[in-house]
């Protein structure tokens, strides 16, 4: 069962258009979100970044398309779906068909789907750079656009080589995030996460961060640049994204990590979740 453009369809029933623009160019936005015990986290972060983000795409946002509305759509999915345990949504929007790099509408259509799948933090996490390919620097990069193939070649390597995620540089060289993941670096109770101009994908999981790290007098947080060799230096590194929360990394070539802050930071997180 999936939610397309608000009408409940079984999966075999959504028969996408060959013309889809999310298909042929990339044209496209997704939002996932984490649904834990029934709840969906963080849904008004999650609404606000599409809005946003549509907005930068000029993608034409319905009248209708309010927070509630949104709310309305991926609770009748996931109500729908409620036999299966989903933790994850993913709501892709899109332009409507036509035209070629120039579209003919700037007007939408969403796709929603529910996932099964599980993932929990690790003991041990090791991570390499990346250097085949770089992201471009701005904030264009920010968005969650369908255009991952960066994502996925560096995931490919990851696995290739025994790794459990990889550490993404920009044109610059200098550190943007993980393959999936936003980053952050620990050097005693200075902590530092790249900033967006640089790349990054403007995470939710990172702005809870950093919103949890505002609030502790005794740690100092700073959006920079962050270069590679900063990484030896570290005490600790750890990555957030919507549905692993917060993951401490151990192992990055011959440097082993500490993971208390990031430990702490995981439970402050999941408290966040509710």
């Amino acid at each position: 069962m999936v939610n397309y453009n608000g009408s409940l369809l079984e999966r075999e029933s959504c028969n996408l258009s060959l013309g889809n623009r999310g298909f042929h160019y990339g044209d496209s936005l997704f939002e996932t979100l984490r649904v834990k015990g029934g709840r969906i986290c963080f849904l008004e972060d999650h609404y606000f970044r599409l809005m946003a983000s549509m907005r930068m795409l000029r993608m034409q946002i319905p009248m209708d398309f309010t927070l509630e509305y949104f709310e309305l759509q991926l609770r009748s999915l996931l109500d729908a779906l409620s036999e299966q345990e989903i933790t994850k949504l993913k709501c892709s929007v899109f332009r409507k068909d036509g035209g070629l790099y120039t579209p003919t509408s700037n007007e939408i259509e969403f796709l929603i789907q529910g996932f099964s799948s599980h993932h929990s933090t690790k003991e041990n996490y090791v991570v390499d750079l990346y250097k085949d390919h770089f992201v471009s620097s701005g904030f264009l990069s920010t968005l969650k656009s369908s255009n991952r193939l960066l994502n996925v070649l560096s995931s490919i390597f990851a696995k290739e080589n025994d790794l459990d995620n990889c550490v993404l540089l920009n044109e610059q060289k200098n550190i943007v995030e993980f393959s999936n993941a936003n980053l952050f670096l620990v050097q005693g109770n200075h902590i530092r996460t790249p900033q967006l101009s640089d790349g990054c994908i403007k995470g939710i999981s990172r702005k809870k961060v950093i919103e949890i790290l505002e609030t502790h007098a005794e740690y100092t947080l700073e959006e920079t640049s962050i270069s590679s060799f900063d990484l030896q230096k570290a005490d600790e590194l750890f990555l957030t994204n919507a549905i692993i929360g917060v993951q401490s990394v151990t192992h990055y070539r011959k440097k082993k990590y500490a993971t208390g802050v990031g430990a702490a930071l995981s439970k402050a997180f999941e408290l966040l979740e509710g």
